[in-house]
């Protein structure tokens, strides 16, 4: 099982020396990889009809694909991954050009995860449409791979159309691998069928049991098996205790995880000196 960290967006601030050593300090203790999780608004919750969320425009987040191409002249062997890239509120091809280019400068160290994100407003704000998210992303995926493995395409679907055109230079992964979030049943099967890989957002082992049922079947259906197909979820660095960790690796061990990231924002972390004391305690702990 692999193992990797959260980059504490939210908590971390915005010092590039304080990034620089954060990820550095992942590398050098052992980390496999970094997930980054993906906003490019903020809503105001004041806003005339009102906004509810877990994030604001009070809280910040670094553009994923800048923060990992700083990160990638930085490190020798991290992989980076997107956890999720909410991909429909994008134009794919500028994302398969903006991801191949990435995995061009790491050496193949990028994993791009993408979901349909939650934010209405952020869709607005970027002139795509919130309500045909899921039946686009379906689409965007299937092109994504096309562009990352041919060097000219021609494309007419739904909702793109490419006229024999193609990114220059290629990724080093050919495709790039591809994970998908989200937790309903929709978001599953479409996993099931599209994706090398889900990234579940639920608490606990137990607390994925159905959906991880689920995703049984639908792999099934698919024609595909969990043996070739990854999963990683998080688990919360929480109060500091090792034990609860070591259960928590235990539990998505025996549910077939096959990477797994410590995420240590909401713990009480108050400086970006203690997120890198608390990884530098997990991996004391977890990397043997």
């Amino acid at each position: 099982m692999k193992i990797g960290v959260v980059f504490p967006q939210t908590e971390i601030g915005s010092d590039p020396a304080v990034i620089r050593d954060y990820a550095q300090t992942a590398e050098g203790l052992g980390f496999t990889h970094i997930l980054a999780y993906d906003h490019v608004l903020g809503a105001n919750p004041d806003r005339p009809g009102g906004f509810t969320g877990p994030y604001t425009y009070q809280t910040p987040f670094h553009e994923v694909f800048v923060l990992f191409s700083y990160l990638a002249g930085l490190t020798q062997r991290l992989e980076f991954v997107t956890g999720v890239l909410i991909l429909p509120q994008r134009q794919t091809a500028l994302v398969a050009k903006h991801a191949a280019s990435l995995d061009v400068l790491s050496g193949g160290r990028l994993r791009l995860g993408v979901g349909l994100g939650w934010n209405k407003i952020e869709y607005i704000a970027l002139n795509e449409d919130f309500h045909t998210r899921g039946k686009r992303i379906e689409e965007q995926v299937l092109l994504l791979r096309r562009l990352w493995t041919e060097p000219l395409v021609d494309f007419k679907g739904k909702w793109h159309t490419i006229p024999d055109a193609g990114i220059n230079p290629l990724p080093v992964q050919r495709p790039i691998p591809i994970w998908f979030g989200g937790r309903d049943q929709r978001a599953l099967r479409r996993a099931a069928r599209l994706g090398d890989g889900w990234l579940p957002n639920q608490r606990s082992a137990a607390e994925a049991k159905p959906s991880l049922a689920m995703l049984d079947r639908f792999l099934e259906e698919a024609g595909r098996s969990r043996g070739e197909f990854g999963l990683e979820p998080r688990i919360a660095y929480g109060s500091g205790d090792p034990k609860t960790w070591e259960m928590a690796m235990h539990d998505w061990q025996a549910e077939g995880a096959t990477h797994l990231s410590f995420n240590t924002m909401g713990s009480g972390l108050k400086t970006p000196q203690e997120h890198i004391q608390a990884i530098k305690k997990i991996a004391k702990f977890v990397l043997k």
